[in-house]
């Protein structure tokens, strides 16, 4: 190459390269910032769950004190995690298969019967999801403190009625969801069903509900998470430290004495999302389906 072709040479390539940047290349580096920016306080509670010393003043985002598993260790053995754990479990679980349940019911009804106050009622399902149900503490506190005088099994500080709080607000933007799956279904299906002689029981549990497994997922899940990370709630009905849930139990760790707890608090954190994690996993392949096909039409 001569003298005279190099330089002309180094422009096209700059050019390429810069031609390159404005079409792809950016897209890379947001990606890796976006990477980054979420993998950030992924990192830094695993350090501070490894960090021996377990204070916030402490911990770096790179171990520098060595590592170790005293802070897990520590969370067993001074508070109930345990117990903590379980009680997330039975109260996530339950509620967002009732919920779900519940909300598969509701929408096959105003997907698939004409009735009066269908409109008026599908309109007061997305009206009241517009005001969080914290708004009504009081008079639900009201309602359980009776309760809890007349049916203790399901009063305060038990999962059964934490549980039944929960299912007072299952229905709504699940309802919605699911309403706009069943919508997407042909009612050839029902209709040749009936010609042979099927109820709409069994319409619903044999035909229909195996179809729409995508939405059931995808809202299981929603309702999972919401449930599982729910404290407000739960804060004020749940006092007893064998009855608290995780959200409850971990915000004690750090309500009062946060700089000593931190590494604790940062072990039960991991330890926490392994339920969430594992259930998205199981779940994951029906999520894009599931969100985009509710939303065709509805």
């Amino acid at each position: 190459m001569t003298s005279v072709q190099a330089p002309v040479a180094n422009r096209t390539a700059g050019r390429r390269r810069s031609r390159w940047f404005a079409q792809v290349g950016w897209r890379h580096l947001v990606g890796v910032v976006a990477v980054a920016f979420s993998l950030f306080p992924i990192l830094f509670v695993l350090s501070a769950a490894l960090n021996p010393l377990g204070t916030l003043s402490s911990t770096d985002l790179v171990p520098t004190e060595g590592v170790s598993f005293e802070n897990f260790t520590g969370l067993f053995e001074r508070t109930a995690f345990e117990r903590w754990f379980l009680n997330s479990l039975l109260v996530a679980g339950l509620a967002s298969f009732v919920s779900v349940f519940l909300s598969a019911l509701a929408a096959y009804a105003f997907s698939r019967m004409r009735f009066a106050g269908r409109r008026p009622g599908l309109l007061a399902l997305l009206l009241i999801q517009m005001f969080p149900q914290f708004l009504a503490i009081v008079a639900i506190f009201l309602i359980f403190t009776t309760v809890t005088d007349l049916w203790p099994a399901i009063g305060f500080n038990t999962p059964w009625g934490l549980l039944l709080l929960y299912l007072g607000g299952a229905l709504g933007v699940n309802t919605w969801l699911m309403k706009g799956f069943f919508d997407t279904l042909p009612k050839e299906l029902d209709e040749s069903a009936t010609m042979d002689g099927a109820s709409h029981s069994q319409i619903f549990f044999r035909i229909l509900l195996p179809l729409v497994a995508p939405i059931l997922a995808v809202t299981g899940l929603l309702a999972f998470i919401s449930t599982i990370n729910e404290f407000l709630m739960a804060n004020v009905f749940l006092t007893d430290a064998e009855s608290k849930t995780l959200a409850v139990g971990m915000f004690g760790l750090v309500a009062g004495e946060r700089n000593n707890n931190f590494g604790i608090f940062a072990a039960g954190t991991l330890l926490t999302a392994i339920p969430t994690v594992l259930v998205f996993q199981l779940v994951q392949r029906y999520i894009v389906s599931g969100l985009t096909a509710g939303a065709v039409k509805g």
